[in-house]
């Protein structure tokens, strides 16, 4: 494989990495934390203008055709910075549904708004009863007229209360965990029986709770095949998987180098805590992990843009490797630091919790090592 950026990827790579040193420092990022929207308006912008918002979508779209690989690049980034604002929920998680089943109409009316910036969307798919099952789905919509009523609940739906439309998994047919029987549709978030409680998370985003109480909806408005959404969501959960790796990836790194850092200058019985050879061999083992995932972050990405039959498995691999590294890399670095590490003051309790909450979103560490043996 070639691991080589191209010149445009160098330049994308390099362009996010100044935004992050320029806009991410950890006084910056509470104070946003904090705000109405729970992110900074201007940096979206900013993001919609310099064209990250517009790149993964087909430039038949008004987007820049980029694939997994770019997203990567910007994650990893993103990672490094603890970027609030919500590209993951509206770009590749409710972008990713529409631009793979939703009809040439709805994609002209939504996606340039979605790529300038005016315009956010989610995804709504987890339901309380399914633990990491996309396909345990007890929302219903069923047909009416010419359109579909929708009843259910969905929850841990990040970014909602500031989201324009909700793409949400419904059962149109077959039982609770089929597959078969599952249909997408697009809503919009303040309609007529559309109900969103919204909470700040652990790691300082937004999220919602979700209830839908006889919410009709057009049958313009249905995404990909009736009954056939399954495969939709399957694959947009695996492109979040990969960003939210690549997020992970990006945090190890700031992770492990500022606890070298520290250990350089803190001194303990008059040496650097840098001199202690069981704190040496720690900060190798952290080191590794993170080399690890980096690794497979490229390889199950590059297998995923290039369409192979083992991209599924390979994500699988990732999700669990960074799962089960990202939680050592930030333990062993909030250990490292001391009492300091969960001030919050120091941005490693910060990394700490973003990390624990990506083990948790689209399933855990054990969710997928199950999933790969399968």
């Amino acid at each position: 494989m070639n691991f080589d950026f191209s010149q445009e990827q160098q330049m994308l790579q390099d362009s996010v990495s100044r935004f992050i040193q320029d806009n991410y420092d950890l006084e910056s990022r509470i104070k946003s934390a904090g705000s109405k929207f729970g992110f900074s308006q201007d940096h979206w912008q900013t993001m919609a203008e310099l064209g990250w918002l517009g790149l993964p979508f087909d430039e038949a779209d008004g987007g820049f055709g980029g694939t997994q690989i770019d997203t990567m690049l910007l994650m990893e980034q993103f990672g490094k910075g603890l970027v609030l604002e919500p590209l993951l929920a509206s770009v590749i998680l409710g972008g990713g549904a529409l631009k793979r089943g939703a009809s040439t109409e709805l994609k002209a009316e939504i996606l340039p708004g979605l790529i300038d910036g005016s315009r956010q969307l989610t995804l709504a798919y987890a339901e309380e009863q399914a633990h990491f099952d996309l396909h345990d789905v007890t929302t219903t919509a069923r047909s009416d007229g010419d359109g579909f009523v929708i009843n259910g609940h969905k929850s841990m739906v990040l970014h909602a209360a500031t989201a324009d439309q909700i793409v949400i998994s419904t059962r149109t047919s077959g039982g609770q965990i089929d597959e078969k029987g599952i249909s997408l549709f697009l809503i919009d978030a303040d309609a007529d029986g559309v109900k969103r409680d919204n909470f700040p998370t652990v790691d300082g985003l937004r999220a919602s709770e979700v209830t839908l109480q006889d919410v009709t909806v057009g049958k313009d408005r249905l995404i990909g095949e009736l009954d056939g959404g399954f495969a939709i969501l399957n694959d947009v959960a695996s492109d979040a998987i990969l960003a939210l790796s690549a997020e992970a990836v990006g945090a190890m790194e700031v992770l492990y180098k500022d606890t070298v850092d520290y250990t350089q200058q803190r001194e303990q019985f008059d040496h650097p805590l840098a001199d202690f050879q069981v704190l040496q061999h720690r900060m190798v083992e952290m080191f590794m992990e993170y080399e690890q995932c980096k690794s497979l972050l490229y390889r199950a990405t590059m297998e995923a843009a290039q369409g192979s039959s083992a991209a599924q498995r390979s994500v699988h691999a990732l999700k669990h490797l960074v799962g089960k590294a990202g939680i050592f890399i930030a333990e062993n670095a909030v250990q490292l630091h001391g009492g300091m590490g969960m001030t919050e003051e120091l941005r490693i309790g910060h990394y700490f919790k973003r990390m624990i909450v990506i083990d948790a979103q689209f399933g855990n560490a054990d969710y997928h090592l199950g999933k790969f043996a399968a």
